[in-house]
């Protein structure tokens, strides 16, 4: 049986948190948009039930999904389907957290994001407690930025023990890390050094395109977030057809959800069923 890693981002485009460096930062969707994009992830829950081989779904929305009932309730369709392995969603984890006592938690997971300025320490903590009270697979991320490193330690200290806490390197700035602070990193993310770099990418194999790929709200599919050409539609009866090996055509990849599935690499081989969620099999 064939394994299917699908990223999935739909039209939702609006927050409830104000990132500055997000444009979608307080934003809000037309109540016609957001009908739009529910019916659109209606329909990819439906294809997805009637598919027969095994798939993992990431959800990336531009945004936050899990403040709309809609996408707790395809999550939790989607995670009692006996052939999906896996379902997880990128999350500020603003949302409550009571109805996810009712999904499958061999499949349904959490790709958390810790963000300071938005939320307190302790409320956020909380939150990571009831998941963990609730037995949810998830892990916490948090932007390496200096000026925030105390915190990332706190954060560390404070969040239930076995965490795994990930953190994503500030690249905007060449050099920005000093080796004595890569490897004060590192001490709290041990794969932070993965993520420090932009990889070379263009002419090496990649599972993107072939057995991942990227599926926006009308089914066109493209081999991953970071190469915009389409190369098919899942609901074409003979969409598989558009999937084969290929080598990447960027020049460099340096976003985790991309790089992870460069062969080069060798990162399921760290993550295994947790590629999704960001969760390594030693967590």
């Amino acid at each position: 049986m064939k394994t299917y890693n699908i990223l999935y981002r739909g039209s939702l485009s609006s927050c409830n948190y104000g990132c500055t460096y997000c444009p979608f930062a307080k934003t809000k969707n037309t109540r016609a948009e957001l009908a739009e994009d529910k019916a659109d992830l209606q329909r990819f829950v439906r294809w997805v039930s009637e598919q027969k081989e095994r798939i993992g779904i990431l959800f990336t929305p531009w945004g936050e999904g899990l403040i709309r009932k809609y996408y707790q309730e395809a999550m939790t369709q989607l995670s009692h389907m006996p052939h999906v392995y896996r379902v997880a969603i990128q999350t500020n984890l603003s949302c409550a957290t009571a109805w996810m006592d009712t999904v499958n938690k061999e499949t349904f997971a959490l790709w958390t994001t810790y963000h300071p300025t938005e939320i307190s320490r302790e409320k956020f903590v909380d939150k990571c407690h009831e998941l963990t009270h609730l037995d949810i697979r998830y892990s916490v991320g948090f932007v390496g930025l200096k000026e925030q490193l105390q915190e990332l330690e706190l954060l560390k200290k404070e969040l239930p023990t076995g965490t795994y806490l990930w953190v994503n390197a500030y690249k905007r700035e060449a050099n920005y890390y000093t080796e004595e602070l890569l490897q004060h990193i590192e001490s709290i993310d041990p794969l932070f050094r993965w993520n420090t770099q932009y990889h070379p990418s263009k002419g090496f194999s990649c599972q993107a395109g072939f057995t991942s790929f990227s599926v926006d709200g009308q089914g066109d599919m493209r081999r991953c977030h970071f190469i915009k050409n389409v190369i098919g539609n899942i609901y074409d009866p003979n969409f598989e057809k558009s999937l084969r090996p290929q080598n990447c055509t960027q020049e460099t990849c340096g976003c985790h959800i991309g790089y992870v599935h460069l062969d080069r690499l060798q990162q399921y081989d760290i993550y295994g069923d947790g590629l999704l969620e960001r969760l390594p099999k030693i967590y």
